[in-house]
C-alpha cells in the first residue's frame, strides 16, 4: 500500500532570490498570496502565529502555524495541522505536519520547492482527505506565488511609492 506521507511541489519563478525569499518570509507578503490576514505580523523561528484565513469560504478558520526554521534565502519551514477547518475540533492534540519551502538558483530564475511531510502521523480518519485537499491546495498556492511575483514589478518598491 502506498503510504501517503508527503506532498512535494515545485515551481520555477521568474524572480530574484531576494524577491522569492521576501514573498515567503515577510509575513504580510506571504499572507497576500497565501490568503491569510497577516498585517503587522512577523515570522520568527519558534513563534506560533495565529491569524484569520482570508480565502473565500474559509474565513471562519484561524490559520495556526509554529515557525520552525528560517535559514536566510534558503529554507523556511513551519508546522501546522493539515486541512484543520472543522469548527469545534481540537487539532492541537494531533501531530502536525512539517511544511518546508526551499529555494535554489535555477536559470532563468529561482526554483521553489515545497514539501509537506508527516501525513502518516495524521489521524487515519482524516488523513486521506487532508492529503487530498492539501495536494490540491499546494498546486493552487504554487500558482498563487507565481502570480504574485509576476505582478511584483508593478508594485516596484524601488519607485519609492510605499503604500
Amino acid at each position: 500500500m502506498h503510504v501517503l506521507d508527503r506532498i512535494e511541489r515545485k515551481v520555477l519563478l521568474k524572480a530574484s532570490r531576494k524577491q522569492v525569499w521576501e514573498a515567503l518570509t515577510n509575513a504580510e507578503q506571504f499572507g497576500t498570496w497565501f490568503g491569510i490576514a497577516l498585517k503587522g505580523k512577523t515570522f520568527v523561528a519558534g513563534d506560533t502565529i495565529e491569524a484569520p484565513i482570508t480565502y473565500p469560504g474559509y474565513e471562519h478558520v484561524i490559520w495556526k502555524v509554529k515557525i520552525e526554521r528560517i535559514l536566510p534565502q534558503t529554507l523556511f519551514s513551519f508546522r501546522w495541522h493539515p486541512f484543520a477547518v472543522e469548527e469545534g475540533v481540537d487539532y492541537d492534540i494531533e501531530t502536525p505536519t512539517l511544511v518546508e519551502f526551499t529555494i535554489e538558483d535555477r536559470a532563468p530564475g529561482i526554483l521553489l520547492r515545497v514539501m509537506e511531510s508527516g501525513f502518516d502521523r495524521v489521524p487515519e480518519a482524516r488523513r486521506k482527505k487532508a492529503f487530498k485537499m492539501n495536494s490540491r491546495g499546494w498546486d493552487e498556492q504554487m500558482g498563487n506565488i507565481e502570480n504574485y511575483l509576476n505582478e511584483a514589478p508593478r508594485r516596484d518598491p524601488q519607485s519609492g511609492h510605499h503604500h
